[in-house]
């Protein structure tokens, strides 16, 4: 009678969770999404592409941390198990929306939906679990509509998995609370752990390292029958950044996020809602660079007018600091500060301080002349002698420049050379003085006719100890998007959390840092494979300010950096079309760009936003060519760039207009060009071409080409 009992119950149980089972496919049929409840009401889902295996069975869920205000009973009761299907419905949704800036000016939001409303009697609690199914992926999250029962909450984890069907080969990054400024790694699932060590760049990195089995998103992987499959996160907005910890035994990911200085994950109050958790999925590497399903996820633009907004290519006072050992402070008399203040008027310039009058308006000069609209000035306000010491709690002010930086002066200068100045903000990573000091620094802007700033968040977070990609940080990052929104001003966050889309929401969040970039080949360079993997993983979530450019690939020939870049001189050149950003430095020095002049013209000519865009190939980590049309033209860009091997390109024009004709400008690697041997080897031919013409071109070790194609 017992084994009975206990066989019935698990009839009934099986039934429930049978009955419980809906399924959602992309509207053309090749993505399937299969939710149920399995065993003690576990919200499960599974994935299938094409009928293959994306991700198997895998458990849904939210553990709640202890709260001392809650109500008896209710304070250890998580939202992970005990639920029941109160209502389920389906419904389509299709869409063409416009960008203010992007890789094309349209893009379709078509996805079918699935709605499950569940409930914990236990707790009388109810949440709600959305699929949106697209033909590139999916997005699922949890959401937590008011109710008597669930106000406020705490999160200690989330606990969202992704179970794999198989050993796949990953790019991924260590996990980290506080940088991704580290260098792709990749290996099989499996091997992760074995080389989580040699991985971590321990000199860059935080205690935020969590797991040897811990990695960042957004991952890209390749499954052994051809599947490439990333998975990531969009629209995370008031919530934490998330990361994934592998148990590598069973290949599953699970969701993990990062804490705040007590180590807690999460406040919430309801209503409210996660962030989307996405998988892309495609047989074909291309779809991964094309998708747009991160931006879709996101919610329509919120600033009414954007006409403010726009793309924008510059050059600026930096690579001298970063390469060339040029100081941002003004003085090396340090014994002249007291409280974390320097007596200006006293301190002896150092000589070598580059934000300085004369200096600026050489490279204003530069910019005007060569049809670039911004320059960046890093080094420009007071502070720098002991930013990263004692006193960085509240060094910088964000209105007071040097005694050698003519704030007014520049900036008419600029303005009648039809070029404008870039305001930096290096906050030290203390946020609160940066909030504190925010609303002046954007009203000096504004007096200025400054309508862009690089900001910074280099070091610890002060004075609480949050992590940079915490609730907390992710809060401020966005409340400075907005504010700067208020006084038109467009925002490139460097060091801030990986972005997620937002850009769609907030599109003057015009560039993000938020990965290794250019600098650090002033720093011993970055493996030549890197380029053709973060348009895979960083970049998913939102451009990246790259920095690319730099055409002098062998530092010492300028200053006594024995570093060099790990790309040919055309290689950079093909940055502009592969790292897509609307916002792209020539990071170059004028002297340098003198010097490579030919090749300087491709910079100058290629645009930063587009009509249209399509990619002709890709493997990640290996090689990408993409073929770009400039925004309100009938001209195309062309760019290919490779890893570490060499590549050979066929590209064939038929995305060009029959009938039309057109002159191409070829930039590309010489026959004996490499990016260790023989980098500045470059041939510039020009022929003409129609549609359905095919190019044929060798791509160097570390290499690539440019190609602009002008109508006639």
């Amino acid at each position: 009678m017992k084994k009975t009992s206990i066989a019935l119950i698990g009839l009934l149980m099986g039934m429930a969770s049978y009955a419980s089972a809906q399924t959602v496919t992309s509207p053309n049929g090749k993505i399937a999404v299969k939710f149920s409840l399995t065993g003690n009401g576990v919200p499960t889902y599974e994935m299938t592409y094409k009928g293959k295996e994306v991700v198997k069975s895998s458990h849904l869920g939210i553990e709640l941390a202890k709260d001392k205000h809650a109500s008896k009973g209710l304070n250890e009761t998580n939202l992970m198990d005990g639920f029941q299907t109160t209502n389920t419905k389906k419904t389509t949704f299709d869409e063409t929306w416009k960008p203010v800036w992007g890789e094309t000016s349209t893009i379709r939001n078509y996805y079918n939906e699935l709605e499950v409303d569940l409930n914990q009697p236990s707790s009388k609690r109810n949440i709600i679990i959305r699929f949106r199914v697209y033909d590139d992926g999916m997005g699922l999250r949890y959401e937590f509509p008011q109710q008597k029962e669930l106000n406020y909450f705490v999160i200690k984890e989330e606990h969202t998995q992704f179970a794999m069907a198989g050993d796949h080969t990953a790019w991924w990054l260590p996990g980290d609370y506080d940088t991704q400024e580290q260098e792709t790694q990749e290996s099989k699932l499996s091997e992760i752990r074995s080389r989580f060590h040699d991985a971590v760049n321990w000199t860059n990195s935080s205690v935020g390292v969590f797991s040897e089995t811990g990695v960042q998103t957004s991952l890209q992987m390749k499954s052994n029958d051809g599947l490439y499959i990333n998975i990531h996160e969009a629209a995370c907005e008031n919530y934490a950044t998330m990361h994934l910890n592998l148990d590598d035994k069973n290949m599953v990911f699970e969701s993990w996020l990062t804490p705040d200085a007590t180590g807690l994950k999460g406040f919430m109050q309801t209503p409210c809602t996660t962030p989307w958790r996405t998988v892309m999925v495609s047989d074909d590497a291309r779809d991964m660079l094309a998708s747009n399903l991160i931006l879709n996820l996101n919610e329509p633009c919120k600033i009414e007018d954007t006409s403010w907004i726009h793309p924008t290519k510059y050059c600026g006072v930096w690579w001298e600091m970063i390469a060339g050992g040029k100081s941002w402070a003004y003085t090396d008399d340090f014994n002249s500060i007291q409280l974390g203040k320097t007596d200006y008027a006293h301190a002896k310039p150092n000589g070598h301080h580059p934000a300085n009058t004369a200096n600026v308006k050489r490279y204003i000069d530069f910019a005007a002349a060569n049809g670039l609209d911004q320059v960046l000035v890093e080094g420009w306000n007071i502070g720098w002698e002991d930013w990263f010491g004692h006193w960085k709690q509240d060094v910088f002010d964000f209105v007071t420049p040097y005694p050698d930086f003519d704030i007014k002066a520049l900036n008419e200068y600029a303005h009648s050379k039809g070029v404008k100045l870039m305001m930096h903000h290096e906050t030290s990573s203390s946020a609160l003085n940066y909030e504190r000091h925010l609303e002046d620094a954007l009203n000096l802007m504004n007096k200025y006719g400054y309508d862009a700033v690089k900001t910074g968040y280099v070091g610890d977070i002060i004075p609480r100890g949050d992590h940079h990609y915490s609730q907390s940080m992710n809060n401020h990052y966005m409340h400075v998007i907005k504010e700067a929104a208020k006084h038109h001003i467009m925002v490139n966050a460097h060091e801030a959390t990986r972005p997620t889309g937002l850009c769609r929401t907030y599109p003057n969040m015009v560039g993000n840092e938020s990965a290794r970039g250019t600098e650090y080949e002033a720093f011993g360079g970055s493996d030549p494979n890197h380029t053709v993997i973060l348009p895979f993983t960083r970049l998913q979530g939102g451009p990246m300010d790259y920095t690319p450019g730099i055409l002098e690939t062998q530092l010492s020939t300028w200053c006594s950096n024995k570093s060099w870049v790990h790309t040919t001189l055309v290689g950079q050149l093909a940055l502009y079309l592969t790292m897509y950003s609307p916002l792209q430095m020539a990071a170059d020095l004028p002297e340098n760009y003198q010097k490579y002049n030919d090749a300087f013209q491709f910079i100058k000519d290629v645009a930063v936003d587009w009509d249209d865009s399509r990619y002709l190939e890709a493997e990640p980590a290996r090689y990408i060519t993409v073929a770009r049309k400039a925004k309100g033209t009938n001209n195309w860009f062309v760019g290919g760039k490779t890893g570490l091997a060499a590549h050979t390109s066929n590209i064939k024009l038929d995305f060009l207009d029959k009938g039309r004709k057109y002159e191409a400008t070829i930039y590309a690697d010489a026959k004996d060009a490499d990016y260790e041997k023989n980098p500045k080897a470059y041939t510039i031919t020009k022929r003409s071409v129609k549609k359905g013409d095919v190019l044929k071109l060798q791509e160097a070790r570390g290499g690539g080409f440019a190609i602009s194609i002008k109508a006639l």
